[in-house]
């Protein structure tokens, strides 16, 4: 950035202080080493080390089906990616280990009872302690980043994101277990059934929770508690009914009948969601361009990830990084400002998101300012 136009962006309202994040991640990154050492051990003993190795590398595909998915409904008000990738580590570290210690403890308990183990197991234990230590990993962000979580499709992408993370872990045993009792025909089983049949799985049933806080992100108060329970409750059903259809002779059948038009329902949510925020961003951009403070072109760009993804790249063309870190900065924070209005139009905290709406729109207009005053010779 040359010189001149150093220190005319000015700052970014998206970005977070350092200390907070220090604050958050010091704690969570102790936490997430644990697991994942505790993990690795687990793993390792269980299938072997070339067993993991080669299992870990496979259960990547499932990352690179379901993420992007996610990641999609998320673009035009994209949630911070160090959050992201606190969603995807609590999943594939902290809820993995702590469903593991819990699970075995309660399989010891029915086992100790006589009771049919891998039946309830597989439609009890499995889903009521997996979904709580998932559902958790999406609580703790709905209660921490509050400013982050502004609604459902936030509720959505973190759940994904925390279930994929969790889903990435048991694919690693499962192909590991597939390998070391069948070899490659194992591993290719596993692999198809898992990674290629049903990648959504655990998405689908953690994004009911997410939905649900997401449902109640602007209303955070106790009377709508049971909002989140039932989220959880639905989870955990879906996710019983899903491993009691895997049980079944027919399964196939199961599988075409019942779980292909679950998962067709599901995708209908995300795009659902993506057109629900469009609609929020529409609404209320438009609104502000009524008093002035927008145009109707920048609301289409802003509103439109292609158009906003072009006028990034206009920016760097004509004035160089400073353009292009202006024009990054008034999408994302007119974005916020939406989110703000409508925060406010649901009466969470007026006098806070008040005020956060008046420092928005302040520094959106600073943003456009620095657009108008950069050389074009900046970007050559």
């Amino acid at each position: 950035m040359d010189p001149e136009t150093r220190g005319m962006v000015g700052p970014n309202e998206t970005r977070r202080p350092l200390v907070r994040r220090l604050l958050v991640w010091g704690p969570s990154g102790t936490i997430f080493l644990l697991a994942a050492l505790a993990l690795v051990v687990l793993l390792t003993e269980s299938i072997g080390v070339a067993g993991f190795l080669l299992a870990a590398v496979i259960s990547t595909t499932v990352i690179g089906i379901v993420v992007p998915a996610f990641l999609w409904v998320d673009r035009l008000e994209a949630e911070p990616p160090a959050l992201l990738w606190f969603a995807f580590g609590w999943g594939a570290l902290v809820a993995t280990t702590g469903s593991l210690v819990v699970s075995l403890a309660a399989l010891d308990a029915v086992a100790a009872r006589g009771l049919d183990v891998g039946l309830i197991g597989a439609v009890v234990v499995a889903p009521v302690v997996e979904e709580l230590f998932k559902g958790l990993g999406v609580l703790v962000i709905f209660l921490v980043a509050r400013r982050e979580f502004n609604g459902i499709v936030d509720g959505i992408t973190y759940a994904g994101l925390v279930a994929i993370g969790f889903a990435f872990v048991e694919d690693i045993f499962y192909l590991g277990q597939g390998y070391e009792q069948l070899g490659q025909p194992g591993l290719v089983s596993v692999f198809v059934l898992r990674c290629l049949f049903t990648p959504f799985a655990h998405p689908m049933f953690t994004v009911c929770f997410g939905l649900a806080l997401g449902l109640v992100a602007h209303r955070r108060q106790w009377r709508y508690a049971l909002v989140p329970l039932l989220g959880y409750l639905v989870a955990v059903t879906a996710h019983a009914l899903w491993n009691a259809a895997a049980g079944v002779e027919a399964w196939l059948w199961v599988y075409l009948l019942v779980q292909v038009p679950l998962f067709a329902g599901f995708l209908g949510l995300l795009v659902w969601a993506r057109q629900r925020e469009v609609r929020t961003l529409r609404e209320h951009l438009t609104a502000y361009g009524l008093n002035g403070w927008f145009t109707p072109a920048e609301v289409a760009m802003l509103i439109s990830p292609s158009q906003r993804r072009q006028a990034r790249r206009w920016a760097r063309a004509r004035y160089g990084p400073a353009g292009e870190a202006a024009m990054r900065a008034f999408q994302d924070e007119s974005a916020e400002l939406a989110i703000a209005r409508e925060h406010l139009e649901h009466g969470a905290r007026s006098s806070w998101w008040a005020a956060r709406e008046h420092r928005l729109l302040g520094v959106a207009e600073q943003h456009r300012a620095v657009l108008r005053s950069l050389p074009p010779s900046a970007g050559r």
